[in-house]
């Protein structure tokens, strides 16, 4: 079985460089925000019907791994 992770795909032709959900124009941050608004991964399945359950949790795994950076610093602008 292949690891989740490998399910997010980043290509600066593919929705300006933002991580994807294997290569489609599914970014990472939108199955977020929708997971984050209360939305089952059923009902995003029925929403979004050539996505997989793996998909999603491949997202949240992304999204979890982010967490384990160590210091976030502002960038001045």
């Amino acid at each position: 079985m292949e690891k989740l992770i490998e399910r997010i795909t980043i290509d600066p032709e593919i929705c300006h460089g933002k991580p994807t959900i294997r290569g489609l124009r599914y970014p990472v941050e939108y199955m977020l925000e929708l997971m984050a608004s209360g939305m089952t991964i059923q009902e995003l399945l029925g929403d979004y019907p050539d996505l997989e359950k793996e998909d999603f949790l491949a997202c949240l795994q992304f999204a979890s791994k982010l967490m384990h950076i160590k210091s976030i610093h502002k960038i001045a602008s």
